[in-house]
């Protein structure tokens, strides 16, 4: 299969659809878990904890470059991406689990909307946004293109996190497809 990677002008065309996400409530539409590096499983439904975030994730067992001791970092717990974005920059349905992230939410993440701190119930869980950054880097360049990764981490890009946020677990409960998510 061929694939196309959009360029600027296409991106930017999407930029306003990707903005009027809504603001306080939305739905989950996708979970992914990464047992091991570079692998997938889309679920219907996942149980979230504090300990180890997405149950069966390698978040945990995976670990941080970032750490001073390489263990896994408690503010990158669960990546979180915008339906619209990964949409917009993947294409098909079948290519938004290749930007690594376990959760696709129709919602506003922009630090404007979502500042670090801010609680989210998700399913029957409550996590929190933190203040890491989540960036493009070379695998979702390669993935996506150069554009992409541009588009992501520009300065506009950035101040709406259209790579996605980083949350931590607050209280554990289970996530399932067209779940809502909304701020507490």
């Amino acid at each position: 299969m061929t694939v196309k990677h959009l360029d600027t002008n296409e991106l930017l065309a999407g930029f306003e659809h990707i903005k009027a996400s809504p603001r306080d409530s939305g739905t989950v539409g996708m979970i992914v878990r990464r047992p091991a590096t570079d692998q997938r499983e889309e679920l219907n439904s996942g149980q979230l904890s504090t300990e180890t975030g997405l149950a069966g994730d390698n978040w945990f067992s995976k670990g941080c470059r970032g750490t001073s001791d390489g263990a896994a970092h408690p503010d990158m717990q669960l990546n979180i991406m915008n339906v619209r974005a990964i949409q917009l920059i993947a294409g098909s349905r079948e290519r938004w689990s290749l930007a690594g992230d376990q959760f696709y939410v129709d919602l506003d993440l922009s630090e404007e909307n979502l500042p670090p701190g801010t609680r989210l119930g998700i399913g029957t869980a409550e996590i929190e946004i933190t203040a890491e950054p989540h960036l493009g880097c070379s695998k979702f360049t390669a993935r996506f293109g150069r554009d992409a990764m541009l588009f992501v981490n520009s300065q506009e890009g950035k101040k709406i996190r259209l790579r996605g946020v980083n949350a931590k677990v607050i209280s554990a409960g289970n996530v399932g497809l067209g779940d809502t998510i909304e701020r507490k």
